[in-house]
């Protein structure tokens, strides 16, 4: 298992982390690396994408709450067109 961390949160839990206040970004079926200089919460509104690391791949979907640590070095395979938003700590 990798160390992203993926919950399914209620309509409250997103309305008390403010996602409305989120930074968006969407990506078209793609591959491609990534390395995160800092640790990113980041919400799916539509998509599907899966996260290869050093230790293990990670299915994320529509309606996952995701964060990612900081140093993940990783590789994404969108397959779904990803919208999201996300904000970094």
């Amino acid at each position: 298992m990798s160390d992203i961390k993926i919950e399914k949160p209620s309509q409250e839990e997103l309305k008390s982390l403010n996602i409305d206040n989120w930074s968006p970004w969407e990506c078209e079926p793609s591959t491609f690396a990534w390395e995160y200089a800092a640790e990113e919460t980041a919400y799916l509104f539509e998509g599907k994408v899966k996260v290869k690391t050093p230790s293990g791949e990670v299915e994320i979907n529509k309606g996952d709450l995701v964060t990612f640590p900081k140093g993940l070095k990783c590789t994404w395979n969108v397959i779904e067109k990803i919208r999201k938003v996300y904000t970094f700590k």
